[in-house]
């Protein structure tokens, strides 16, 4: 597992702010073919992704990543040049490196050394991968699943590579994740001087007892697995920029996180129920980002949480906390999904690092899940 650092380093290296991919995927690709995994192109508009696979029959076992990360922002802030991956005091500094390129190259390297040891293992392994994971998620993900319903496929068993982990490598895994419902409301009323407010109709006025409502609003009171459904409103805007105008339109933006105690309609229909209750002339746009969805325990939890605990020593945490992932896409398609990769703390933030050891460490994990889904009687 020695070489998973030097991987993570070239990927690293390759400027593949989305959706570019910057020969990430050829690299990996690459990799896969020489294991005998066969491996498909799938563009979509400025999107590359593609789908590998390995075995003739059997369940699958599907690594899923994403190879595009976000802008570095001021470089003049990064300790080092945010595409030089550099190593200082045990951290690896560089933009992915802990979302996701260090995962996408555990997941290589624990492939290789698995075949290597069982090239003959029973079922099959797969691997999804998209350069459209932190833009607006179209063309990539989506689209491939897509690709393989129309080919007949399925898959078992999906390990994201997502940075799960809190404070140390393998304390979290992430069996499901929340629901995200956002919503564009614009409220209108009659624009006017500020000093004759009687010849206008302010909207914000209007709007705030309403927001007040939505606010105050207890939506559900979660259960076991998922914390209570939670709206939060993210911006307001209106106005014209002058002191001494009364607005003719405001608009808020808001988004729910929420469980399965409640569903995106009655989301929806509760929320516009509130609206009507006041004397206000509005409009609302959805937009569903993802349903919410959970893994519960069975084949792959198990072999996740006892691959961490092998390596760590530790038992995770079995967490739905956070935000969305492409996970959510991926369980409806009837798969059990669980997220596993390194700590978060500095996921897409200046200076995003990892610790060096906990690469190979992640390797030995994600080993450990393919050992016990594909060769059971081994363990």
């Amino acid at each position: 597992m020695e070489n998973t650092l030097a991987l993570t380093c070239d990927l690293i290296r390759r400027q593949s702010v989305t959706p570019e991919d910057d020969g990430c995927q050829a690299l990996m690709m690459q990799r896969l073919s020489a294991l005998g995994f066969s491996c498909v192109e799938l563009p979509f508009g400025a999107v590359k992704n593609f789908w590998a696979s390995r075995g003739d029959q059997g369940p699958i076992v599907v690594f899923a990543g994403h190879t595009d990360v976000v802008p570095p922002g001021p470089i003049d802030q990064w300790s080092s040049p945010p595409f030089e991956p550099t190593v200082t005091s045990g951290m690896l500094i560089g933009r992915g490196s802990a979302d996701m390129k260090g995962s996408l190259a555990a997941m290589i390297i624990a492939c290789e050394s698995f075949i290597a040891s069982n090239p003959e293992h029973s079922g099959r392994i797969g691997f999804l991968i998209t350069s459209d994971e932190e833009g607006p998620a179209v063309d990539g993900t989506v689209k491939v699943l897509d690709y393989l319903r129309e080919q007949g496929e399925r898959i078992d068993w999906c390990v994201v590579g997502e940075p799960s982990s809190s404070a140390t490598l393998g304390d979290t895994i992430k069996n499901g994740r929340r629901g995200s419902l956002g919503a564009t409301l614009t409220a209108r009323g009659v624009q006017g001087h500020i000093a004759y407010p009687h010849l206008a109709d302010n909207p914000i006025h209007r709007l705030l007892p309403a927001l007040h409502a939505l606010t105050s609003e207890q939506w559900d009171q979660g259960n076991t697995f998922f914390p209570p459904t939670s709206l939060q409103v993210s911006n307001i805007s209106g106005g014209t920029g002058a002191t001494n105008v009364i607005p003719g339109e405001v608009e808020v933006l808001f988004n729910f996180r929420f469980s399965t105690e409640v569903t995106e309609q009655q989301l929806r229909e509760r929320t516009e129920a509130i609206l009507n209750r006041f004397d206000l002339a509005y409009s609302i746009d959805w937009q569903l980002s993802g349903q919410p969805f959970l893994t519960d325990r069975g084949a792959l939890v198990e072999a996740a949480v006892a691959s961490v605990e092998e390596v760590s020593g530790e038992t995770p945490e079995l967490s739905t906390a956070g935000g969305t992932s492409d996970g959510r896409f991926i369980a409806p398609f009837g798969a059990e999904v669980v997220e596993l990769g390194p700590v978060n703390a500095s996921i897409h933030k200046i200076n995003e690092e990892v610790r060096a050891e906990d690469l190979p460490r992640l390797a030995e994990m994600y080993r450990g899940i393919l050992e016990r889904l594909l060769l059971p009687s081994s363990r």
